[in-house]
């Protein structure tokens, strides 16, 4: 490994620390350089705080070495103003002659104005190094700017003869019938915690009564959102009666008497048209909230519903040990191999991303 693609390594390093922290941001790590030393390092710790580049300039103890440094960040500064200046031009006010660039921003407010800037300034600019390690770290934010919609992660669990639940009869507890174990769960949060947007349907929130929270971990909540075209959920259910936002996706024809019950400031009623496939619209919603990511926690017909639409590009699907018999079916596995799978003791997670 050459001393570039080193400090680049230590960027991504950086930058990861923040995960679930910076969006609709991106992850970003800066190290500075100086004759093989590193003098300063910095990440973008919280949106609306400082940037990357500026947290690594303002480490620095003696900013006389800057004019012989080379700062290493693994996505092009930013150059405009938001709620912080442009780090192009704040690395050209310190005259740092050089720059090496992970990947070029793929946002329409940068997108190759901050390399401009970089090299008007007299900055000899290096881009490309470890592009597609940097493109995966932030591959919410790409796919946001890239594909106009929220990068999308499944996540089911299945029993060991490949059922995602049982035959709920009237009267059955409403509660999960647990597959996994209590790492997956913590896991599970943890997950939650690094996306914007949580997802179920109507079944899952009627028979599970999920929070859809992060209890288990330490971290953000995300935003949930519910399908219900009918407006079947009241206001017994946990993600009604809590302190949490919650989106509902219904239709046209709801019940009226149920929408007044939800109806205070934490619930919003969004319209679908359930006649038209319903994924995109829900995707188009969350772009155009800027809502970066979004988690799918079942049912099976929901997440089948972005299998089927080939609109998804992580599946996570935990497999455990129980034996159900008989039960609703788990969603097809996606028809390649997975590209990682790991023992959680007595359960295995399957990691798929759709290429």
């Amino acid at each position: 490994m050459g001393s570039d693609e080193k400090y680049m390594r230590r960027c991504l390093e950086l930058a990861a620390l923040a995960s679930g922290h910076t969006a609709p941001n991106p992850m970003v790590g800066s190290v500075l350089v100086h004759r093989g030393r590193i003098i300063g390092e910095g990440y973008h710790q919280l949106y609306g705080q400082a940037h990357a580049e500026a947290n690594a300039i303002r480490s620095v103890q003696d900013r006389g070495l800057l004019k012989d440094a080379t700062l290493y960040v693994n996505l092009e500064p930013c150059s405009h103003h938001g709620n912080t200046p442009p780090c192009s031009e704040l690395i050209v006010q310190h005259q740092v002659p050089r720059v090496v660039i992970g990947t070029v921003d793929p946002s329409s407010r940068v997108s190759g104005r901050g390399i401009s800037i970089l090299k008007a300034g007299g900055c000899q600019v290096q881009t490309g190094v470890l592009e597609a390690d940097c493109r995966f770290l932030n591959r919410r934010f790409f796919t946001f700017h890239q594909q106009q919609r929220p990068y999308v992660v499944l996540k089911w669990a299945r029993t060991a003869d490949g059922f995602i639940d049982k035959i709920r009869q009237r009267g059955d507890p409403v509660q999960p019938n647990w597959i996994t174990n209590d790492l997956s769960r913590h896991l599970v949060h943890k997950w939650r915690s690094q996306e914007q947007a949580i997802l179920v349907g109507t079944h899952t929130a009627l028979k599970d009564d999920p929070g859809l929270n992060v209890r288990e971990w330490h971290g953000k909540d995300p935003l949930r959102l519910l399908i219900d075209r009918d407006l079947q959920i009241d206001a017994s259910y946990k993600m009604v009666h809590d302190d949490l936002p919650l989106v509902i996706f219904t239709g046209k024809n709801r019940h009226k008497a149920k929408e007044q019950q939800l109806n205070h400031h934490r619930v919003e009623m969004v319209e679908m048209d359930f006649d038209q496939p319903l994924i995109p619209q829900i995707l188009d919603y969350l772009h155009r909230k800027n809502i970066l990511s979004l988690f799918v926690e079942g049912g099976s017909f929901t997440l089948s519903q972005f299998l089927k639409e080939e609109l998804w590009d992580e599946a996570r699907v935990f497999t455990g040990n129980r034996f159900f018999t008989a039960g609703v079916k788990a969603p097809e596995w996606p028809h390649f191999p997975a590209t990682e799978t790991k023992d959680l003791y007595e359960t295995r997670l399957h990691v798929f991303y759709n290429k």
